[in-house]
């Protein structure tokens, strides 16, 4: 009797064990498919592409479907299973993960929506050199964001947080450069308030990795590191 307990118990830990893997799993095709809804996006920008603005923009329907999907199966497991110590951090993590996943995908979607205009009423790129460098990064930021949660990899999480700042000052410096080429020649408001907006979209996405990043190093640690300073992170992650 007690073997047959013991097995019962091994099933359903085996089980759950497949929840967990599934939900991670879906987490991690949500990542995939908001990687290459920025991509698109990035590219309609710099490539003028009236069609892959869109596609970018459709593509956000199955991200918010995706968020809504995963964000169930978390609730249910905490429901019905009552998970505890790292078991419940991972669900918990992962809701936490797809909701700022589901933020990217809107702000990429803001960034195609503004690509279009600009095609649409012939505005030049003035300023998508630094949108195109910002983007590129902040799209590094986003995979390795993912690959840390992948892995289970907090020093890399790290390093995402730590682009975070350098992004933050890069952000700062193309704002002042737009504002004063605004300010010295008013042919180039109407291209560089559109890549203002843009470059917004880019830099809260880059705040959306670092919290994806974040969730991680929670995950691993035990400890949330979401309002710590960079130095304090880095100490968590390698005590």
């Amino acid at each position: 009797m007690r073997f047959e307990k013991d097995t019962d118990s091994e099933h359903i830990s085996t089980h759950f064990d497949v929840e967990l893997e599934q939900i991670k799993s879906h987490l991690m095709a949500m990542g995939g498919l908001v990687e290459q809804q920025l991509a698109d996006a990035l590219a309609a920008l710099a490539k003028r592409d009236n069609q892959l603005a869109e596609k970018a923009q459709k593509s956000d329907k199955q991200i918010n479907q995706m968020e809504m999907t995963i964000d169930d199966e978390c609730i249910r497991i905490i429901a019905c299973r009552q998970p505890a110590a790292s078991d419940l951090r991972l669900v918990v993590a992962i809701s936490k993960a797809t909701r700022d996943l589901e933020r990217i995908g809107d702000e990429t979607c803001r960034i195609a929506r503004y690509a279009k205009k600009m095609l649409e009423e012939d505005i030049s790129v003035e300023g998508g050199t630094e949108a195109r460098h910002i983007g590129r990064d902040v799209s590094e930021m986003v995979r390795n964001s993912l690959i840390a949660f992948a892995r289970y990899d907090a020093e890399l999480a790290y390093q995402v947080a730590r682009e975070d700042f350098k992004i933050d000052k890069e952000y700062k410096f193309a704002m002042r450069a737009l504002v004063t080429n605004m300010m010295e020649d008013p042919r180039y408001i109407a291209s560089s308030m559109n890549i203002i907006w843009i470059l917004r979209s880019l830099e809260r996405i880059g705040d959306h990795a670092c919290n994806i990043s974040n969730h991680l190093i929670y995950l691993v640690k035990g400890i949330n590191v979401s309002h710590s300073s960079l130095e304090q992170i880095k100490e968590t992650v390698r005590e």
